[in-house]
């Protein structure tokens, strides 16, 4: 493998997103969204939460390590995003939304 210039992401083309939306549907059979915040209320210090829904909006049960692995995926692939705010991936069309913004939208 080819080393990569310093700042120069590992996965530079637009398509990675998409890719890891496929692995993560290999991965989640029939997840539908994920949502990925620093928020678990467990926890007393920042800590990755990442909760996932079917189509029919039911969560769904994830083994702890697949739910961060999954998480810390998310984020890498979008390293602008803010991580301080909660983020919810869809896996259909590969898009990552804050998921506060969709709430005040939908009037909630």
């Amino acid at each position: 493998m080819l080393a990569m210039p310093i700042g120069t992401p590992a996965c530079p083309d637009a398509g990675r997103q998409r890719r890891l939306a496929a692995q993560l549907t290999d991965v989640i059979a029939g997840a539908a969204t994920m949502r990925v915040s620093l928020d678990d209320r467990k926890q007393t210090w920042p800590h990755l939460h990442a909760v996932v829904k079917d189509e029919a909006g039911k969560t769904m049960d994830l083994g702890r390590t697949t739910a961060r692995v999954a998480g810390r995926w998310i984020l890498r692939a979008w390293p602008e995003a803010v991580s301080t705010r909660p983020h919810t991936f869809r896996l259909a069309d590969a898009t990552l939304t804050r998921s506060d913004l969709t709430a005040a939208v939908r009037g909630r």
